[in-house]
C-alpha cells in the first residue's frame, strides 16, 4: 500500500490524539486506546498520590486515603508556614509505622546556614539518617532560587556552585529529587491577566512571593534555566519537577523539558486547573500529550493536613479533590470547574495511561514494590 495513503488512513480511523502516539512506537498508545474507566471504578483501582503533606498524626489521611484506594506520598518541605522539618519527619515516620503500605514519604533538608561551616556535613548526615528511617525521595522548595539568600544578598540559585553537594548526596543516596523551583506563570503576570482563579488567590494572599510586583527578581525563564543548568551538570540525577515543573501553563514547553531531560518525571499536584484551562482550548492536544508521556507523569494533589485542620474537614476535601481529578483524566464526563468559570470535558485517557499515572510510574520512580493486593488491571469488570 502507497506509505501517505496508509498515514492517512491511519489518522482517519485513529483520531488525531491516538495517531500521534502511534506514529511514535517508542512512546505508543496501548491496544485498549479506546476503552476508559468510569467513576464506578474509582474506589477500586489502585492509585498513588505522589505529592501531598502529612504533617499530624491522626487517622484522617489514611482513613480517606483507605476509603478511596490510594496510597500516598508526603513531602517534608522548608517551608516557614508548615511545622518544623523536625515536626513534619516525626509525623510522617508515625503515620508510615501505621500503615507501611499506605504511607510514604520525602525528607528536606534546611537552607538555614548555607554556605557556613558545618552546612555541608550537617545536610549529608540529614539525608543518610533520613533514608535509614524509610526516606524514599528528598524535596527541594522554591526558597532556592526565590528566597534564601547567600551573604552577599545574592539569591541561591539551584546551580549555585554550594548546592552541587546536596545533588550529589541525594544521587549518591539513590534516591530521587523532587524539585518545586519556580512557580507558575501567572506568578510573573498581574492577577487580572491571571488564568485561573486558585493563582489569584494564591498570589493575592503572599504577595512576597506574586513575581510580577518583584521585578528585581529573576523571571521565570531564569528560575528554570537555572535548574536546567544544574541537571544538566548531573545527568545521573533522577529528578521529579513537582507541579508540573513549573511548565503548567504549556503542554509542548513541558513535552521539550522532558524530551532534554530522560531521567526527569513531573508530578501534575496542584496543577490539574492548568490543565483544564489547556484543555478547554485543545482537548485533542492535552489527550496527546498525556499518552505520548504516559511513562513520565505522576498523579499528586498538593492536599495538606495540617495542625489544627478538623479531620472531617480534610477527609472531605480529600474525597472531593481525588473524585474530581479522576473525573477529568479517566472519564468523559463534563464538570464545572469554579476556578475556571466553566465546564470542562474529562479527557478518558485510557486504562493503561491511566494505570501508569496513576500508580505504576510512582512505584517505579520511587522504588517501591507493588503490594500483591494491589490492583492496576485495565480489564473491564
Amino acid at each position: 500500500m502507497n506509505s501517505i495513503f496508509l498515514t492517512v488512513a491511519m489518522a482517519v480511523l485513529l483520531g488525531p490524539y491516538e495517531f500521534a502516539a502511534a506514529a511514535n512506537p517508542a512512546q505508543s498508545a496501548p491496544s485498549t486506546a479506546y476503552e476508559h474507566y468510569e467513576m464506578d471504578d474509582f474506589a477500586r483501582v489502585a492509585k498513588f498520590d505522589a505529592h501531598v503533606h502529612a504533617n499530624v498524626v491522626h487517622d484522617a489521611f489514611l482513613a480517606q486515603a483507605r476509603a478511596d484506594g490510594f496510597s500516598v506520598m508526603s513531602l517534608n518541605v522548608d517551608y516557614p508556614e508548615f511545622p518544623t522539618i523536625a515536626h513534619q519527619q516525626a509525623a510522617v515516620t508515625a503515620l508510615a509505622a501505621l500503615a507501611p503500605e499506605r504511607l510514604y514519604w520525602a525528607a528536606t533538608f534546611s537552607m538555614r546556614g548555607f554556605g557556613k561551616p558545618g552546612w555541608e556535613q550537617g545536610m549529608q548526615t540529614h539525608l543518610a539518617q533520613a533514608k535509614t528511617k524509610g526516606a524514599r525521595a528528598v524535596k527541594i522548595w522554591k526558597n532556592i532560587g526565590m528566597a534564601a539568600r547567600a551573604d552577599d544578598g545574592s539569591l541561591i540559585m539551584l546551580d549555585n556552585p554550594g548546592l552541587s553537594s546536596s545533588l550529589d548526596t541525594v544521587q549518591r543516596l539513590g534516591l530521587p529529587l523532587i524539585g518545586h523551583l519556580g512557580e507558575p506563570y501567572n506568578c510573573w503576570l498581574p492577577l487580572e491577566q491571571m488564568t485561573t482563579d486558585n493563582d489569584r488567590e494564591y498570589f493575592q494572599q503572599h504577595p512576597q512571593y506574586h513575581m510580577f510586583l518583584h521585578p528585581e527578581q529573576p523571571s521565570h525563564a531564569d528560575q528554570l534555566a537555572a535548574r536546567d543548568r544544574a541537571l544538566a551538570a548531573h545527568p545521573g540525577l533522577r529528578f521529579v519537577g513537582a507541579h508540573m515543573a513549573s511548565l503548567e501553563y504549556d503542554v509542548d514547553k513541558l513535552a521539550d523539558f522532558l524530551d532534554r531531560f530522560p531521567q526527569a518525571t513531573v508530578d501534575l499536584a496542584a496543577r490539574m486547573s492548568q490543565v483544564q484551562y489547556q484543555s478547554l482550548a485543545d482537548r485533542d492536544r492535552v489527550r496527546a500529550f498525556f499518552i505520548r508521556y504516559q511513562d513520565r507523569l505522576l498523579y499528586g494533589t498538593d492536599l495538606t493536613d495540617n495542625p489544627g485542620t478538623p479531620p472531617g474537614e480534610f477527609r472531605a476535601e480529600a474525597h472531593a479533590v481525588w473524585t474530581a481529578d479522576w473525573r477529568y483524566l479517566a472519564t468523559t464526563e463534563s464538570q464545572y470547574v469554579q476556578v475556571l468559570h466553566a465546564d470542562v470535558p474529562g479527557l478518558a485517557l485510557p486504562r493503561e495511561v491511566i494505570d501508569k499515572v496513576y500508580y505504576r510510574n510512582a512505584m517505579r520512580v520511587l522504588g517501591i514494590a507493588a503490594p500483591t493486593q494491589a490492583s492496576t488491571s485495565s480489564k473491564p469488570r
